[in-house]
């Protein structure tokens, strides 16, 4: 049986601002902590007035006070809009404040658009040094030796454990060379998922961190009482892919009756494939797609992506999920 995890996008809706969605991420964190997940991530993302989860360090913090044994972690920071040193005593500070509760995921993606970039002082080619600031992280959270002139204060020693996220096959590659575990995109970036995770396990080599290999995929998973309601419910996602094509990445939408009245036969294309392993439906809907995508992938974990508009159908969704795949009664 494969772990359960929770990756949320900590949406902005119509009816609901940021301050207000980021009350909401922490209220799913405390229903997933009894329900049964082993962690809940936010991901970096900026310049997108639906995801208030761009101050993802903060966001963590916040999610983690609120509550008491889940792990909280980063899916991911993308490390080449920082310097390694920054992240590294961010993280460090968390995992001070809440210990062993603390997870790493770094990406190497900018997780916005070009014009933001400028904004964030990102180089073009500060994603070709990720591999070593993959490394200088790891350094600093480290142990720091007796004749350390720079230390990341108070990071030094926390070991937080790292991720490697991807959605290609470098990142496979780069986490079995490091030994670190790798989590797989594959809830928007599905087609290379079997053959990353191939690479990833036959490059593997253990490390401090890790003895074996330990994969995640990322995996869209809306749940109702039934698969008429599940599939009425996955239109706010469905819609929110077609505005990406359209270059309108707005507010989270409430679901519709007739996505086909909301997308062209192109756009259609594009997000469902996109889209393409995402399980919807009911109880038994879900138990029989989380079963074919374990037996399929050899995923140790899933990291869930439930992109309901509706707080409380949200947390309904992510309750008969548990319940699908084994971990709540």
């Amino acid at each position: 049986m494969a772990a359960l995890s929770i990756l949320d996008l900590v949406r902005v809706t119509e009816e609901t601002d940021a301050r207000g969605a980021l009350y909401n991420a922490r209220d799913v964190a405390v229903h997933a902590e009894a329900l049964g997940y082993r962690r809940i991530w936010v991901a970096e993302h900026h310049n997108m007035a639906g995801i208030a989860s761009a101050a993802t360090s903060v966001v963590i913090g916040h999610i983690a006070a609120g509550t008491k044994t889940i792990r909280v972690g980063a899916g991911g920071i993308m490390l080449p809009n920082h310097a390694p040193y920054v992240i590294a005593e961010q993280f460090g500070t968390l995992a001070r404040l809440f210990p062993d509760r603390i997870d790493l995921g770094l990406g190497r993606a900018p997780g916005t658009d070009q014009l933001t970039l400028r904004a964030l002082r990102r180089t073009p080619e500060s994603a070709e040094n990720f591999p070593q600031d993959v490394l200088e992280v790891q350094a600093f959270l480290a142990a720091a030796g007796p004749n350390q002139r720079i230390q990341a204060v108070p990071a030094a020693g926390t070991d937080v454990p790292l991720w490697i996220l991807g959605s290609s096959n470098f990142g496979a590659m780069l986490a079995g060379e490091l030994g670190l575990p790798y989590a797989f995109a594959s809830h928007f970036a599905p087609e290379l998922l079997n053959q990353a995770l191939q690479i990833y396990r036959a490059r593997f080599k253990p490390s401090e961190q890790l003895d074996r290999p330990y994969t995640m995929v990322g995996v869209n998973i809306i749940a109702a009482d039934t698969d008429d309601e599940a599939r009425r419910l996955a239109t706010t996602q469905q819609m929110s892919f077609t505005n990406i094509f359209r270059g309108a990445r707005g507010l989270s939408q409430p679901p519709i009756d007739d996505i086909e009245s909301y997308w062209s036969p192109s756009e259609k294309v594009q997000a469902m494939r996109m889209l393409e392993r995402s399980i919807v439906g009911s109880p038994e809907t879900v138990r029989a797609g989380i079963d074919a995508l374990v037996a399929e992938t050899g995923a140790d974990e899933l990291m869930i992506v439930s992109d309901v508009y509706d707080h409380q159908k949200r947390l309904r969704s992510f309750e008969l999920i548990a319940k699908a795949g084994g971990i709540a009664p």
